[in-house]
């Protein structure tokens, strides 16, 4: 028999897997569970995204005219980047209208309620902040050959504010459709939990799957990418919001966009540029292994920061 804790909720495996706080945000979703409605979402959700973001690009393009524009293909500039990041919102208007228009629930029933998330996004991120201060104490690995300034120092602190507020907007925004919307319209379909910890996980991978891009990499990226969903996915059932799993998330692309990018695209507003290509098989396929081992130790820390 599953333990009973003293607030009454069951800790044991047999439970869902303490899962049990996941039923806050899917009983919203068990509503309207059709199928149909969950793909006009998507469809929705897409229409909005693509539209509204080459509608803001047109706009920009017209007001502002000049090089920055050409990063828009690959983020290579400041100014792109930030268009590129902010954008993502449009994706969590396009869930809103999605919600409320095919399954009649409101934006706070995907997310959860504004209150626990906050204090979950903080405390997840209060713990990763400590996780990320013992990694810098540990002994220095090297790269290979050193990092190449990319940004000037006191360019990159004048953008910090407004890049950080970018890079979450993008996060979150992807945390909503798929550990949000994706997740729980399954959830509310199917009891197996397999079909929702991996149906949008799935999906999130195909998103990262860049053969032109990573080359012969590109398979091993969206494995990576295809775990953290599963991992975020995991948090999120466990939390009943979506704060943990933004807080994971933001603090992952926060290093990968903001201090540490890579040369092939989305560098415009890094401080420093990775000394390999995405593409270059021998000298990433290490640093995978490390991404992976970060990853599995930013979700363990996660867990612990929720547990209650």
């Amino acid at each position: 028999m599953p333990h009973r804790r003293r607030d009454g909720h069951s800790d044991g495996h047999r439970d869902g897997q303490g899962y049990r706080a996941h039923e806050a945000l899917v009983r919203f979703a068990r509503r309207q569970p059709q199928l149909w409605r969950l793909l006009l979402g998507l469809v929705l959700v897409a229409a909005v995204g693509f539209a509204l973001t080459a509608a803001l690009q047109v706009m920009l393009a017209g007001l502002f005219p000049g090089a920055w524009l050409q990063g828009l293909a690959d983020g290579s500039t400041a100014g792109a980047m930030l268009v590129l990041l902010g954008s993502f919102a449009f994706l969590t208007l396009g869930v809103a209208m999605a919600a409320r228009l095919f399954h009649q629930r409101s934006f706070a029933s995907v997310t959860g309620h504004l209150r626990p998330l906050l204090r979950q996004f903080a405390r997840v991120s209060l713990y990763l902040a400590g996780l990320s201060a013992l990694i810098m104490l540990l002994p220095p690995y090297g790269m290979g050959p050193p990092m190449t300034p990319n940004l000037p120092v006191w360019t990159w602190l004048g953008l910090l504010p407004v890049s950080i507020a970018a890079v979450l907007v993008q996060t979150s925004s992807e945390e909503i459709l798929f550990r949000g919307y994706i997740q729980q319209a399954l959830a509310a379909r199917f009891r197996s939990p397999a079909v929702w910890l991996l149906g949008p996980s799935a999906l999130f991978a195909l998103g990262h799957y860049l053969p032109a891009e990573a080359g012969e990499n590109a398979l091993m990226i969206t494995v990576w990418a295809g775990l953290f969903g599963v991992l975020m996915a995991d948090l999120t059932a466990r939390a009943g919001t979506l704060g943990p799993a933004m807080a994971v998330h933001f603090f992952n692309n926060a290093a990968a966009l903001l201090l540490f990018a890579s040369p092939t695209s989305l560098n415009g507003l890094a401080l420093y540029l990775i000394p390999f290509e995405m593409a270059d098989v021998q000298a990433l396929r290490p640093w995978m292994a490390v991404d992976f081992a970060l990853m599995l130790v930013s979700w363990l820390c996660a867990r612990l920061a929720i547990r209650r």
